[in-house]
């Protein structure tokens, strides 16, 4: 039994249950209203670390926001939460959404159907791309975490697909007050009692309402 917890945290979707708006492009990486589902984690102190200022606000949001990095030793991403580029690989030019220092700080594994090499950036951050599939991937980044946890980062489709494989122990979704109409949905057509998930854990800011679900057993 693998020791690492595969954790979730701060996934916003809206309150119809889209992690993402439609029509997702490279100017408009969330979609149509996407960026409005993360308003509740911009003005927090967590955040403000994490793009290397100081200040922000404290209170129940941040507090959430800073559990996510709290014992988290390897990170795993879908392709499309790494850049906007389909099908192989034309070269190496594409090098993420967060310029030479992204804020993940560990290795982060990242799941595609083309293979390329490691990714060295600064601030200890190394993006592994696995063909392997999910499991793979959950393998390699535990191993990496060095016996800390291991999170998820999404997007949607990504998350969903650990969920129906049961791989998922904790998740924390934060509900932002908008509707988005049509996107990507994170949980329809999912049964996550049957899949062994309940909620242990439900707490209102006025900016979001924090939920976390939590794998039985």
């Amino acid at each position: 039994m693998r020791e690492a917890k595969l954790r979730v945290h701060t996934f916003s979707i809206s309150l119809d249950g889209y992690g993402a708006g439609p029509h997702q492009s490279i100017d408009n990486p969330l979609g149509i209203g996407g960026e409005e589902l993360h308003e509740w984690i911009l003005p927090t102190r967590t955040f403000h670390q994490m793009g290397g200022k100081s200040g922000g606000e404290t209170g129940i949001d941040d507090e959430f926001a800073a559990r996510g990095f709290a014992g988290i030793g390897a990170w795993i991403l879908g392709r499309n939460m790494f850049g906007p580029v389909r099908g192989p690989w034309p070269d190496e030019t594409w090098r993420g959404w967060w310029g030479k220092n992204p804020p993940y700080h560990t290795p982060v594994f990242v799941l595609t159907h083309h293979a390329r090499q490691p990714l060295r950036m600064e601030g200890d951050t190394v993006f592994h791309f696995v063909t392997g599939g999910i499991d793979d991937a959950l393998e390699q980044a535990a191993r990496a975490a060095g016996g800390r946890d291991v999170r998820l980062g999404g997007g949607a489709a990504t998350i969903r697909e650990y969920l129906q494989a049961g791989l998922v122990d904790e998740m924390h979704v934060a509900i932002a007050p908008l509707l988005l109409g049509s996107g990507e949905h994170l949980l329809g057509g999912l049964d996550l009692p049957a899949l062994g998930y309940a909620c242990t854990e439900h707490v209102p800011s006025a900016a979001a309402t924090h939920v976390t679900l939590t794998k039985r057993g």
